[in-house]
Order: structure tokens, then C-alpha cells, then sequence
């Protein structure tokens, strides 16, 4: 009966109580780093010019590990914030597909989630560990994070969207690096920034260290792999020798989507191209370039259209390089359909070479695994399947001050950095994007967009020209710095107009390849090797009961 009644009495009043933080820790933990991720993850990112948060995005997650939460807890927070960081990063995307959207931002966010898991698993197994130990798996988490990148470039289908390095497009003397490591050896040198913040934090708020002891060797060596590379490359990028190239014509119709393909507008189209292109002819350029699937029928396939553009580049005395759709075989049983770029002649009129596009945007230019999901139509209102082209053979541009050797590059390959390699590999001068932003309204997409080029122009140390159909358009050097960009009178790049360039390029790599272009992705194979390292030092070899003294 006493045990009873005890059972049934209330708490003490006068008890201490605890507090909210006491009774909420995890709950404030996970809602304060779900909303740190997903803002420094998406404002580190263009359109928003604040870059330098990409060196502390990750910082809170990592530090949060560093207090060892649940899995689940844990899991729950990084993936849910990597889901909604991504599926803004790509909002964009809504003009087209509210749903492609979804699943797209979802996949990329969970597959990048994945790295936060195994920082969850690493860091509390490196916290006792000599410092020698602990940067070692430091270097292992930036391999993995490289590794990750790297996969999105083929895995389903590949869709390589801002790697980390693209928040450093404004900031070039941190990207020359990527000329010998490729755009991965940023990515590599921010994470390892990322995990030294985190641990330098968790040493002077959670570690009895005094005096000196304070300082956290990860954090200065982060510092140093932060440095000597920006300064390792400023040879390169001082005493430049820049030398004339090309005075090309950028031309922008800003079509509507709701209209490129509609057969009524076609005349009002290509009188609007006309109009602009005799327009762009004023500046006496060396060259015009119009964006890509510019006409509104195929200038390979279309008599008519071949006509038309070869008679106004004969009007105006100017070569044209343009995007447009080869249709081959037409009405035959192997009728292909290609996404192209075309020069065009005063003298030759359109020249038989042309580039096929290499790797097609899926849903858009064709449907993949067409037995299976053939009740799915493309966006792209216009054709069959279009053919992807194998070839990255550069095209010639004659101009009157010589031959130009261009490499081009169409939509969203710029994105993809053994194309752009591949271009220079077979002995092109110039990379040139040729694309249509337009699907994707006036958010944030052509300025990620731009980005990608930014990145190849180091990389493979080629000037880099764009035309869009509507913005970004402009050229990059081959140090990444954007020489000039398209606007309009209030600053907009999201207009109808033609913009004449200069064109220069360094003479120091005129016919000489970057060691990325020569090497390939060699520094993906490091990145592997640290990653195996430290996974192989967590689980073979048990870590001290007692702290480290450094």
C-alpha cells in the first residue's frame, strides 16, 4: 500500500527542474545545423556573390560530429539539409519541371549527404590520434568528397552541377591550381579547409588544452594547403603576354521558349537573327557567333535555311558560328537528328564539317531507356531522339587575320571536364559554348552556368567565348577572369542584343597544353589513395584511450 502511494505522488515542486536547453539539446542542435547547411551551402554559390562562405560551409556539420549525435539524428539533419540546399541551388529547373526539380535537387543532395555520414563515422575515431593521424584522415575526407564529384561526372548519365570549386568563380587566384589538379584540387583545398575550422572550433571550445596547446595542428596545416598553391601559381598568372586573337560578334535573339518552336514564328525568328546579325556587322568583327539551336528548322537538312544563312554571311562578309540542328537522312529508316555547331562562309557558304553535340541533355534532347519509359515525351519539342556525336575534333574558323582552331562546346557540356579536354587535346585555340538559358528563366541558372567556364578556361588554359540566347554571354581568359560580359544598360544580361568582344590569349600558351590536359584526372587518383588510407588507419588500428598532447 506505501509502495503504492509513493508511486502515486508528484514530483517535488521545490526539485531542481532542467532547463529547455537541457531537455531540447538535440532537437536545438539539429534545427541550428540544418539551417547553417542549407544557407551557407546555397549562398556560397552563384547568383549570389558571397564565396567565401564555401570555406566554413560544411564547418557546423562537421563540428556537430564531432559531439557525437545519434546516427539517426545526425543522418536525418546533413541529408534533409543537402536535399533542401540542392533542390534550391536548382530551382531554377521549375520553369521546366517542378518534379525534375525535386528528384534531381533530392538525388544530388543525398548523394553529397553521403560525405557527411562518413565524416560522422571518422571524426570521432581521429580525436585521440597523434596530429600526424589526424590530418592524414583529414586528407582522406577531402579525397572522398573529390571521389563524390568525380562520380556525379558518369553516374546516371552524369550531372556534374557545381562542384565546389564553381563558388570560386569570381575569385581566380584560388582556382589556378585547377590547370594541374583539375577543378578538384579547389574543391580538395575547401573541404580541408572546412574540416580545419571544425577542428580548430571543437580545441577551443570543447578540449582542456591551455596556453599554446590551443593551437590545432589540422587547422594550420588547412592554412597552409590553403596558401601554397595560390602562391605556387602566381608565376603563371603575372607577366602575361597577351596577343590579339579574334573581334567576334555576340549575337543574342532572346527568343521566348513558348515561341522557338512554334512553325508560325519562324520567319519573325529568323528576320529578328537577320536583323541583329547585319546589326553586329557594324563593328566589322572577325567573326559573328550566334547561340545554340538559333534557327528555327535545321540549317543541315533544311534547304531553306541553309540559304538563308549562308546569303547573309555573304551579306555581311563575316563568317558565322552558329547552333543550329543537322537532320540527316531525312525520311529514311536511320533518320538522325543532331544538336550542331556550324561555320559558315562569305565564300563556302555552311561548311560540311560541323560538331555534334557529345553528351545530350536527357528528357530534353532524347529519353533514356526509350522500351521502358517511352510514354515520356521530351521537353524539346522538336524531332525524334537526337544522336549523340563522338567526335571532339575541333572545327576551323577562317578569318582575315588567320585561322582560328575552335573548340565548341554545346549547353550544359561545359559542365563536363574531359570534354572540354578532349576539345584542346585534338588542337583547339579557342572553346566556345554555344547554349540556350532561356528554358530556365532569369534566376540563378546562367550564372551557375557560367561558372563551368570559368573552371575550363584554367583548366585547359584556352580562352573561352559564350553566346546565349539570352545571357550569360561574354569571354574568359585563360586565368579564369571574365574580360567582358554582355549587359544591358541596367546591368542585365537577360536581354535582345549583339555585343562585339576582344578576344586576347597569352602567348605563353599558344600550342602548349596545361599538365591537366596532357594528365588527365590524375589527382582524382591521389584523392582515391588518401580516401583508402584513412579508411584503412580508422579500422586497423585502435585509437589511444588518452588524448594526444599535441
Amino acid at each position: 500500500m506505501s509502495n503504492q502511494a509513493t508511486s502515486l505522488t508528484p514530483d517535488d515542486p521545490y526539485a531542481d527542474q532542467p532547463s529547455f536547453w537541457e531537455r531540447q539539446r538535440t532537437e536545438v542542435w539539429a534545427v541550428g545545423i540544418f539551417v547553417l547547411t542549407v544557407v551557407l551551402t546555397v549562398v556560397s554559390f552563384p547568383p549570389f556573390n558571397a564565396p567565401e562562405f564555401a570555406y566554413a560551409f560544411a564547418a557546423p556539420a562537421i563540428f556537430w560530429a564531432y559531439l557525437r549525435p545519434s546516427f539517426r539524428v545526425y543522418a536525418g539533419t546533413v541529408l534533409a539539409a543537402q536535399i533542401v540546399a540542392w533542390c534550391i541551388n536548382l530551382s531554377w529547373l521549375h520553369h521546366v519541371t517542378w518534379g525534375g526539380m525535386a528528384m534531381l535537387g533530392s538525388l544530388v543532395g543525398v548523394w553529397i549527404g553521403v560525405w557527411y555520414l562518413a565524416v560522422w563515422w571518422a571524426i570521432p575515431l581521429v580525436l585521440n590520434r597523434k596530429p600526424l593521424q589526424r590530418v592524414l584522415v583529414m586528407f582522406g575526407l577531402a579525397g572522398l568528397w573529390v571521389l563524390i564529384e568525380w562520380s556525379r561526372t558518369w553516374l546516371f548519365g552524369g550531372f556534374p552541377w557545381l562542384p565546389l570549386a564553381a563558388s570560386q568563380w569570381k575569385r581566380s587566384i584560388l582556382l589556378q591550381i585547377s590547370s594541374i589538379t583539375g577543378a578538384y584540387g579547389v574543391s580538395f583545398i575547401l573541404v580541408v579547409f572546412n574540416l580545419g575550422i571544425a577542428a580548430y572550433a571543437h580545441r577551443l571550445l570543447r578540449e582542456a588544452k591551455r596556453g599554446l596547446k590551443k593551437r590545432s595542428p589540422e587547422f594550420m596545416v588547412a592554412l597552409l594547403v590553403l596558401m601554397f598553391p595560390s602562391f605556387l601559381m602566381l608565376r603563371d598568372t603575372f607577366r602575361q603576354q597577351r596577343a590579339d586573337f579574334a573581334r567576334i560578334a555576340l549575337l543574342q535573339p532572346y527568343v521566348p521558349q513558348t515561341l522557338k518552336w512554334d512553325p508560325e514564328q519562324g520567319k519573325d525568328i529568323a528576320k529578328t537573327i537577320e536583323q541583329l546579325t547585319l546589326k553586329a556587322a557594324r563593328d566589322w568583327p572577325d567573326a559573328v557567333f550566334w547561340p545554340e539551336a538559333v534557327t528555327p528548322w535545321a540549317v543541315r537538312g533544311d534547304p531553306y535555311t541553309q540559304d538563308f544563312v549562308a546569303t547573309l554571311s555573304a551579306r555581311i562578309n563575316t563568317p558565322i558560328v552558329l547552333g543550329s540542328i543537322a537532320l540527316e537522312r531525312y525520311n529514311e529508316p536511320d533518320e538522325a537528328w543532331y544538336n550542331g555547331v556550324f561555320v559558315v562562309t562569305p565564300e563556302g557558304g555552311v561548311a560540311d564539317a560541323y560538331y555534334a553535340k557529345r553528351h545530350l541533355v536527357p528528357f530534353g534532347e532524347y529519353v533514356p531507356l526509350r522500351p521502358l519509359l517511352g510514354w515520356i515525351e521530351k521537353f524539346v519539342p522538336v524531332g525524334g531522339d537526337f544522336l549523340p556525336g563522338a567526335d571532339p575534333r575541333p572545327l576551323l574558323l577562317p578569318m582575315q587575320r588567320g585561322v582560328a582552331v575552335i573548340g565548341p562546346l554545346i549547353c550544359y557540356e561545359d559542365i563536363f571536364p574531359q570534354l572540354a579536354r578532349a576539345s584542346v587535346r585534338t588542337g583547339s585555340d579557342l572553346l566556345t559554348v554555344q547554349t540556350n538559358n532561356g528554358w530556365f528563366g532569369e534566376g540563378g541558372a546562367a550564372y551557375q552556368h557560367a561558372a563551368h567556364s570559368v573552371l575550363r578556361a584554367i583548366e585547359t588554359r584556352r580562352p573561352v567565348v559564350r553566346v546565349g540566347n539570352g545571357g550569360w554571354s561574354g569571354w574568359i581568359d585563360e586565368y579564369g577572369n571574365v574580360r567582358d560580359v554582355m549587359t544591358d544598360e541596367n546591368g542585365s544580361i537577360y536581354f535582345r542584343g549583339v555585343h562585339t568582344v576582344e578576344v586576347t590569349r597569352d602567348r605563353r600558351w599558344i600550342d602548349r597544353e596545361s599538365f591537366y590536359v596532357q594528365h588527365g584526372d590524375w589527382f582524382v587518383l591521389v584523392c582515391a589513395g588518401f580516401a583508402t588510407f584513412a579508411f584503412s588507419l580508422l579500422r586497423l588500428t585502435k585509437a589511444p584511450s588518452e588524448p594526444s598532447a599535441l
